[in-house]
């Protein structure tokens, strides 16, 4: 199994996109992996949440990670969070 290494970008984002690593990694771990522009790679993954996202409360999470593997890793390129 290949280390999951976050961009220094990826790494500004999470906070304020409301996901963690851990949920980065389960996302690509495992949900399904389709092609993203740029010859990247994307996942997506939902997860309960039932809170309060800036003032709405919301019934699930989504995680989107947008990544390349190289040969010894994973590289996680941008995070998008939805929430619904």
């Amino acid at each position: 199994m290949k280390p999951i290494r976050l961009s220094l970008h990826a790494q500004a984002q999470i906070a304020s996109r409301g996901t963690s690593e851990d949920e980065i990694e389960e996302a690509i771990r495992t949900a399904e992996w389709t092609p993203a522009e740029l010859q990247r790679l994307e996942c997506r993954k939902n997860f309960t949440f039932g809170k309060e996202w800036n003032g709405t409360m919301y019934a699930t999470k989504q995680v989107r990670s947008i990544f390349v593997e190289e040969d010894e890793e994973i590289v996680v390129v941008t995070v998008y969070v939805y929430y619904f």
